[in-house]
């Protein structure tokens, strides 16, 4: 009776063994779910969808496209694996609860985020007493306070009028402010739907300023670390199809099909974003204080976003990076 229990049990335990094993390998088949948005750092994983890379390295995912505030709302929500946001951003969604780790840096602004300022002004000096349309508290504000403090002028000097980056262009259009601040495709639109407005500053003058990145949820990254090494392996391999003289075009063509932009227009905002290799990208991965480091830019933003009470207590900044994929490669 001894033994056959024993047999019986372990009978039991190999079955469940392997019920445990087919539920893991379903659940590791699952795609990882990507947001992603109308920016040209993150547009660039189209080439990979459309020629088929991620699948030559063996891994699933499924690339969800929104709004840019939305694809940050859904990561909160717990709807997806990882969201390509900006380093900054990354630190106030975790605020709230929503912690993320950024593998990656795809590319930092090279002046594609934009102060447009309406006909007559043509200087950061020439807004003060001005409305300024801006996404309070987001990437673009951290933009603007700069440009004022580099021309001797603060928040206080201006007037700040809380838009939503999508709908800058209009509200300039409409003499509801007198500048916005935006980034591409959105400062584009407002220099085009403005005859006569001008670009005065943008993120080429604070070069590093702005990181955007791949950030991905610690739970998935601890439990399909295997699969994230791939997607940043991939990546690289959409960079190099992008930078490759031979394939460029085809590149920007694919790019600018997403977006509804002709592929002329396109390599504009393209040449608005420092896109980076690997070799380019590992130096800013290593610790360090300014805009040259991920980890300086992000402290920067980290300060700015306590002091403009985005949230209340700093974030530990370490705790959102992790280079080891990167350097994997």
């Amino acid at each position: 009776m001894t033994l056959f229990s024993k047999s019986f049990c372990s009978k039991i335990l190999a079955g469940t063994l392997v019920g445990l094993s087919m539920v893991a390998s379903t659940f590791a088949a699952e795609p990882l779910k990507i947001g992603y948005s109308d920016w040209p750092g993150w547009v660039a994983w189209e080439i990979a969808l459309e020629k088929d890379m991620f699948k030559k390295e063996g891994v699933e995912v499924e690339f969800e496209w929104f709004d840019y505030v939305a694809s940050m709302d859904a990561f909160a929500a717990g709807q997806l694996d990882a969201v390509a946001m900006t380093n900054g951003d990354a630190l106030v969604n975790g605020s709230t609860g929503a912690k993320s780790v950024m593998i990656l840096v795809n590319d930092y602004s090279n002046g594609n985020d934009m102060i447009v300022a309406r006909p007559g002004i043509t200087s950061v000096k020439e807004l003060k007493g001005k409305k300024i349309g801006v996404e309070v508290g987001f990437v673009g504000h951290l933009l603007l306070l700069n440009a004022l403090e580099k021309n001797g002028l603060s928040e206080s000097d201006v007037e700040l009028v809380n838009v939503p980056t999508n709908e800058t262009p209009q509200v300039l259009a409409s003499n509801q402010v007198d500048a916005i601040v935006a980034w591409q495709p959105n400062s584009g639109q407002a220099l085009t739907l403005v005859p006569g407005s001008t670009r005065i500053y943008s993120s080429a003058d604070e070069p590093g300023l702005i990181y955007d990145v791949l950030a991905v949820s610690p739970t998935s990254l601890s439990a399909r670390k295997a699969d994230w090494q791939k997607v940043v392996k991939v990546w690289y391999q959409a960079v190099s199809f992008l930078k490759d003289p031979a394939t460029s075009e085809e590149a920007i063509s694919i790019m600018a099909a997403r977006v509804g932009i002709p592929a002329e227009e396109y390599k504009g905002f393209i040449e608005g974003t420092k896109i980076l290799t690997l070799e380019e990208a590992l130096p800013f991965m290593e610790k360090g204080d300014g805009f040259t480091s991920l980890y300086g830019s992000s402290k920067i933003s980290d300060d700015f976003n306590v002091a403009n009470k985005v949230y209340e207590n700093p974030e530990d900044i370490d705790s959102y990076i992790d280079d080891s994929l990167m350097k994997g490669l």
